[in-house]
Formats: C-alpha cells, structure tokens, sequence
C-alpha cells in the first residue's frame, strides 16, 4: 500500500478490523519510512447493489457518493472522520439489508438513512443535506424544517 504522505510502498499492518458483516476489513496502516499513519480498505465485490433513482434509472452503489455527500453536510461542524467512517459503515450496511436480497435499493431509502442519521449527529449538517436532498426552493422550505426539526427535539427528552 502507498503512503499517501511521502509514497513509500514500505509499510506494516497496526490493525485489522472486520467491518459490514464480514464485508469488508478495514487496516491500520504505518509508513516504514516517515511514520505516518493511514486507513486502508478491502472489500470483496460481489453482485453489485443497485440504486434506483428518482427518474428510474439504475446506477451500482457508491459508497464514496454516500461519504462525500456527507462530508459535505459536516463541513467545518465538529465531528471526527472516525464518525463519519462510522456513519458510513452503518448506511452501507442498513442499504444491503434494505435491498432484501433484490440487490436493488430505491435512492430514497438510501437518503433517509442519511438524514436520520445526520439529525442524530448534527443539525446543521441535517439542514445542509436535506436542503440538497429534499430540493429546497426558498426560505419557507428551510424555515418548515427547522421547525420540524425543533418539534421533534422538543419531543424527545434530553439525555
């Protein structure tokens, strides 16, 4: 593996962490040569699950679509990259079980999944992704979800 610090190949193995039901590994890398430390990934790729989108076209599933569009909404918001690897990992894996052995999963679920777990995290970050999502036309849209959002914060108790 390729030191993304200063390219050595040179490397040794901290860690190993089995992830998504036994889907994947995730390792914990060390540079022979300068030290630094770094994640590596490895999956088995299987029949790829499919996202139906909104229009009814078919697109296999991308993680890094997923991790992007939430490194976005948390954007300068303080959470660690161990949460969103987490949060991750938790969507990836509700999508397979979602998908019930079809191998086909609708976008939306996959975008619910996200929002439920952005409100739970942050909610700056929810309104971020939701107004993308959710196709925010105006202030009205954003005012309505923040309202919701303060509803239901009043609901649950704090801890």
């Amino acid at each position: 593996m390729r030191c993304p610090h200063c390219g050595s190949v040179e490397d040794k193995v901290i860690e190993s962490r089995t992830l998504a039901n036994g889907e994947a590994i995730r390792r914990r890398r060390e540079c022979e040569r300068c030290k630094f430390r770094f994640t590596s990934y490895e999956r088995t790729e299987d029949n790829q699950l499919m996202v139906i989108k909104r229009d009814g076209r078919r697109e296999p599933f991308a993680r890094e679509k997923i991790e992007s569009g939430i490194e976005r909404a948390l954007e300068k918001r303080p959470v660690s990259r161990m949460q969103i690897e987490s949060m991750v990992n938790e969507i990836e894996d509700e999508t397979a079980i979602a998908s019930k052995g079809s191998r086909e999963i609708d976008s939306k679920v996959i975008g619910d999944l996200i929002l439920e777990r952005l409100s739970a995290l942050d909610k700056v970050a929810y309104i971020r992704f939701a107004s993308v999502y959710r196709h925010f036309e105006d202030l009205n849209e954003f005012m309505q979800e923040i309202t919701k959002l303060g509803e239901e914060q009043a609901v649950v108790p704090p801890p």
